[in-house]
Formats: C-alpha cells, structure tokens, sequence
C-alpha cells in the first residue's frame, strides 16, 4: 500500500493510515469515537490523540454514547482530572452533548450513519491510484460532506471538525 507522508513513522499512525484512515464509518460508535477524539484533537497533533486513545475508550465507556449521555457532573469533573486524556472542560462537555444529540439522532433516524440519506444519493468511491484517502475530494463529495455537516450542525452536534470525512468516503 502506498502511504500518504504523514502516515509514516510511529507504528501507531502507520496502523492508523492502513486501516483507518479514509475508510467510511457506518457504525455509530465508532462514528462517535472519532467525533470525541477529533474534538479533542483540535489544536493538538493527532499522534498525541492516537497515543492517548484507550485512555479515551477506558474514560469514555467504550464509546458508548448512551452511557456518555447520561454522565452526571460528578463524572465529568473527574475526567477533568485525568491526566491520560486531555483535560480540556469544553472538549469533555462537547462529547456529552454531542452523545446526547447521537441519542436524539438515533431516536429520530434511527442513526447518525443515515443523516447522508436524508438526500436520497450515495457518493460514489473515491478510485484514485495509490491510497484513495490521500488524494483530493472530488466537488461532488466535497458538496455532500458540507451537507452532512450542516445537517449535523442543524440536529445539534458541536465539535463535529472532521464528521463529514467520516461518514462519506
């Protein structure tokens, strides 16, 4: 497999780049694993996120947006105090809100995977030479992820930075 630049070095982002990266999300935990990880990245390197990952599975109950949603402030002040994620009270209180509203979602739409649905098409697959996520989006694709973002914004998820990248490939 041919390898975007960044995605070399420490076997982590390797693994990362490989079997993660640019592979659409039609699960959501894992859609809301790496919206809470996104938002935690913001402003920091991914590496740092990638490093401090089973912390976040471990202090975010496997990702589990219902147990998340339902944190009480007791839990959430302890989260402010580990050091093996970052303790950021904005980011923390964003993946509650953004758990709540995957509830919301879910109750609704039956999934955060389908918000896409809404408008009645399915992106086509990226088929570029080398690894597909390393090259740059078509208009169309670039045109749907702006859609699926504000529908996001629109149903009430914050710190969405990188959602449409996730749920459309």
């Amino acid at each position: 497999m041919q390898r975007c630049g960044w995605g070399e070095g420490d076997p982590l982002l390797v693994d990362y780049h490989d079997r993660e990266w640019g592979v659409p999300v039609h699960d959501d935990r894992l859609l809301f694993e790496f919206l809470v990880l996104e938002g935690a990245q913001a402003g920091l390197s991914w590496m740092t996120i990638l490093r401090k990952r089973d912390a976040y599975r471990k202090a975010f109950k496997g990702f589990d947006p219902a147990k998340i949603a339902r944190m009480p402030e007791a839990a959430l002040a302890r989260l402010m105090e580990n050091s093996s994620i970052v303790r950021n009270r904005r980011k923390i209180e964003s993946a509650v809100r953004n758990a709540r509203v995957l509830q919301l979602i879910a109750k609704e739409q039956g999934s955060l995977t389908e918000l896409p649905a809404i408008h009645g098409q399915e992106p086509a697959p990226r088929e570029t030479p080398g690894h597909a996520a390393c090259a740059r989006p078509s208009r169309q694709v670039e045109a749907e992820r702006q859609r699926l973002a504000e529908d996001a914004l629109r149903v009430g998820v914050r710190e969405r930075h990188h959602l449409h990248d996730r749920a459309r490939p």
